[in-house]
């Protein structure tokens, strides 16, 4: 555990020493402001409206009309960042050359991959702790469902820790950084939009792919429900990701 968590640190200020933590950051602190801010603008100007109009629907609650939807934004902007995040794991390593030092160190291989795959996890920390000062508005101002908020964050927490997983194999498939980015976000993309199959097939295939699918899984947490099958389902692509990482570094070793 302790060789994880110093390499879990490295990587952790590797992001910081280049700019890819920074620009991640920035992106994500002025997309999701955004966000929070045209949400909470449209809440405000409904609860206005109500209030002055007789016979208007009542607003909707804080968690309804804001943070509910700024969970799905979140999982989407995470969708775009991700394979930022991922693309150096490992391509960069084997385009300097650095990974046949790591294959030949007396660290195990699950060591590295978990401790690179901490360090990643960690930044993705940094932005979800960026999106809950936002939230924190809501709680000065508002009464929000404390325990609905909690479950979203899990979800989120999930959701980041599976892009992770998959990103971590797909980087050790290159050496270029900007093709490990390119194929990340591609399968990010297929597994996002896999529950279109369901719309328009009723087959066995339409219900796996809408099992297969990060969005079917991850509306449960956004409406604030957690479910075991979502939980197993996260649980599963965080291991898949992590085992296919390994195998393809037993790879490289023998190749090495």
């Amino acid at each position: 555990m302790r060789n994880i968590w110093i390499l879990a640190r490295k990587e952790l200020r590797s992001y910081f020493a280049s700019p890819i933590a920074y620009i991640v950051l920035a992106m994500f602190a002025v997309i999701f402001g955004f966000f929070f801010y045209s949400a909470t603008a449209l809440f405000v100007n409904f609860s206005m409206r109500s209030a002055m109009e007789r016979g208007f629907t009542p607003p909707a609650n804080l968690n309804d009309f804001i943070i509910r939807p700024l969970f799905s934004n979140l999982s989407v902007i995470a969708l775009f960042l991700m394979p930022m995040v991922t693309m150096r794991l490992f391509a960069e390593e084997k385009r300097t050359g650095t990974v046949e030092l790591l294959l030949t160190s007396p660290l195990r291989d699950l060591e590295i991959i978990l401790g690179k795959w901490l360090g990643a996890f960690l930044l993705y920390l940094c932005l979800l702790a960026i999106s809950a000062l936002n939230l924190l508005f809501l709680f000065l101002h508002g009464r929000p469902d404390t325990k609905a908020v909690l479950v979203g964050y899990l979800g989120l927490v999930l959701l980041g820790a599976s892009f992770l997983g998959l990103g971590s194999f797909l980087s050790t498939l290159t050496r270029n950084q900007i093709v490990a980015a390119s194929l990340t976000f591609g399968v990010f993309l297929m597994l996002w939009v896999m529950d279109w199959v369901s719309s328009y097939s009723f087959t066995t295939v339409g219900r796996v792919a809408s099992y297969l699918s990060i969005t079917t899984h991850f509306d449960s947490f956004a409406k604030g429900v957690l479910e075991v099958k979502d939980v197993v389902y996260y649980l599963s692509v965080i291991f898949l990701g992590i085992y296919m990482t390994a195998r393809s570094m037993e790879s490289l070793r023998w190749r090495a």
